[in-house]
């Protein structure tokens, strides 16, 4: 059964096009129908796909020029491709055979009447579906410190996010791939187990977003939930819900799968685990977030369909409030694509610009990283050195004398956090990176340095110190003369909070509960860290990526040594030097993501094709994640 007649007949337009243009054009038109229906409305739609199938049946270069002119046809040179597939496609000049045009213009005619008939019953059809896009997850400030591999968690259990895909439909019955969005007319079939009725009723609660239903089902079946109803409903809110995609493991107690947002293209690997009395109450319920799995593949689209699908994508989250920030898409150290949007400031109305300088979170972490780098090209210190080297009044001399630079870099030095309680009742005393270890100095090692992999805002807090101590420098001083000046950031900084800072947006936050937007004043440390918290634009984070790439900043031998995967984390894919180091399905990028209430950024490069993308938001992850994920999963490979 066809998901909508509209669509039914739009594919069926498309396949009364010639043969080489079906062969090349028809699975991206009929994509683009799928996410630009809503916005654009079907008449705007077939009107797109009639003119095409005039355009390459009856149309060649004399009679364009003479029946609709070239305005109409096509934009100017120089501007990105519209939404629709014919403003892409060239004329072939030589003329057409007059059987072709009689040819082209029965079919074009018929095909009009059945619109027109058609037409009529569209009241009656299925609305069209539309499809977007997601990222990782996280719901308490300590989680948020990571990049997209650290993601952002609820308290649902979400941790460590990959980039993701949305779904689509089939017209015939059976499962069929539109540009990497599986149908989901054929669900897969849940077994009759315990755990698997238990999942799929949690499943049902969540994704009805109906407050009372989901405390209902929390309070019977995993009461110890129920406490954080409004966080559950937050959730809900950002990843729109989940569709089952491929159950797993089975079992009389537990049960496990693949899952994929709604409202995203985000995959998550869920477990749960249920009491074997006859209640079987909910024990356990995480959802892991995980690469795109190879049985959902995502073919690419051309460069210009890709970006106008950005820009329809863009144009679809801010109008519903879900993306307030700024994007830029570069390839080969030119713009492709930038824009800017939403409000900097809400009560003033001050628009969100290209200049405008967005709270960052833990991207401050490549720039740490780059430093701490460069004092080793120079040979001022050793990676495989312990801290205490460099540190040598450090409070806890076993964690001292254990951790190493290494470690630090990468997160395995069992040195821990400092977001907690500790640190919200001393917020505003924290005032330089020496606080922070006249506070957090005296802890022990969380485990053994080397021995496996946990995101650690403390330790990269200590690449600061180390910095300091080698340099004696401030931090801050060193980082602007020898990261951003050098590389030409001149909006990048870490000012306090209560310094005026031109052009700094206004956070908002909807995390701790309410419906309503408010600023995220109050979550803020007094400054930014070598562990994070610093400001930037999407500018400057293009010329810090070129910077990289064109070796301003380190020497060929050491900017891959920062930028090579070391160490596996969760999500697959592997931690560098203050970079994560992704490869999904051959195609490899690195960068670092930040986020907390208020605030979310990415920052991916892709080596091999040249392209970089980078997304800053003054809103609560994953609003800039899903943006550069959107992209990412579209752009051409080369």
């Amino acid at each position: 059964m066809p998901r909508s007649l509209p669509r039914f007949l739009y594919r069926c337009l498309l396949r009364l096009h010639p043969p080489s243009f079906q062969r090349q054009f028809a699975q991206q038109m009929l994509c683009i129908f799928d996410e630009a229906a809503a916005r654009e409305g079907v008449v705007r739609l077939f009107a797109d796909g009639l003119a095409s199938l005039a355009r390459q049946w009856l149309v060649r270069w004399a009679l364009q020029k003479f029946l609709l002119g070239e305005i109409a046809l096509a934009r100017s040179p120089g501007l990105i491709p519209g939404l629709f597939a014919w403003e892409h496609i060239a004329v072939p000049e030589t003329p057409l055979p007059a059987s072709r045009i009689m040819q082209g213009s029965l079919i074009s005619l018929l095909f009009l009447a059945a619109v027109s008939v058609a037409a009529s019953h569209a009241g009656n059809t299925t609305p069209l579906r539309r499809f977007s896009v997601a990222t990782g997850n996280s719901a308490h400030s300590q989680a948020f410190a990571g990049s997209r591999s650290q993601g952002f968690a609820s308290d649902l259990g979400v941790r460590a996010g990959e980039n993701l895909g949305a779904s689509g439909a089939t017209d015939n019955g059976g499962e069929e791939q539109i540009n990497g969005q599986s149908g989901l007319a054929a669900q897969p079939q849940i077994p009759d187990t315990p755990p698997a009725r238990q999942f799929s009723a949690w499943l049902d609660a969540f994704n009805s977003g109906d407050r009372a239903s989901l405390l209902r089902f929390l309070e019977k079946n995993y009461p110890s939930r129920a406490a954080n109803i409004d966080q559950e409903l937050n959730f809900r809110e950002m990843t729109g819900g989940f569709e089952l995609r491929k159950p797993e493991e089975s079992s009389s107690t537990r049960f496990t799968g693949i899952v994929q947002e709604r409202d995203s293209d985000q995959f998550a690997r869920f477990v749960i685990e249920v009491e074997p009395d006859e209640l079987h109450r909910i024990t356990r319920l995480d959802l892991q977030l995980i690469a795109r799995p190879p049985d959902f593949p995502m073919p690419r689209m051309n460069e210009g369909a890709a970006l106008a699908a950005l820009r329809a994508e863009l144009e679809k989250r801010v109008a519903a409030d879900r993306f307030a920030g700024a994007v830029l898409v570069a390839k080969k150290d030119k713009p492709l694509f930038s824009g800017a949007y939403g409000l900097a400031d809400r009560e003033k109305k001050i628009p969100n610009k290209l200049t405008t300088r967005f709270r960052i979170g833990s991207m401050n972490k490549m720039f740490t990283a780059v430093a701490v780098l460069q004092l080793a090209q120079a040979g001022k210190i050793k990676l495989t050195d312990p801290i205490g080297k460099y540190l040598t009044d450090y409070p806890n001399k076993d964690l001292a004398s254990k951790v190493t630079i290494h470690h630090l870099l990468t997160h395995t030095g069992g040195t821990g956090d400092f977001f907690g309680p500790e640190f919200d009742a001393h917020r505003l005393e924290l005032r330089t990176l020496q606080d922070y270890v006249k506070l957090y100095g005296k802890r022990g090692l969380a485990f053994e340095p080397g021995s496996r992999w946990e995101y650690s805002n403390y330790g990269f807090l200590l690449l600061g110190v180390v910095i300091e101590g080698v340099t004696g420098k401030n931090y801050y001083e060193y980082v602007q003369d020898y990261v951003y000046k050098p590389a030409g950031m001149t909006s990048t900084g870490s000012l306090s909070e209560d310094e005026v800072v031109p052009e700094r947006s206004i956070g908002y936050t909807k995390f701790g509960g309410g419906k309503t937007w408010r600023p995220n004043t109050d979550t803020l440390p007094y400054r930014g860290t070598s562990a994070g918290g610093g400001y930037s634009t999407v500018e400057d984070l293009l010329r810090f990526a070129n910077a990289l790439e064109n070796h301003t900043l380190l020497d060929a031998h050491y900017s891959k040594l920062l930028t090579s995967g070391k160490v596996d984390t969760p999500n697959g894919a592997k931690y560098a030097y203050g970079f994560m180091d992704r490869n999904v399905h051959g195609v490899r990028s690195f960068g670092h993501g930040g986020g907390a209430p208020g605030m979310n950024g990415d920052l991916e490069i892709y080596p091999e094709s040249g392209y970089v993308i980078a997304v800053l938001a003054n809103m609560d992850p994953p609003a800039a994640q899903r943006i550069a994920d959107f992209i990412a999963n579209r752009l051409p490979e080369k």
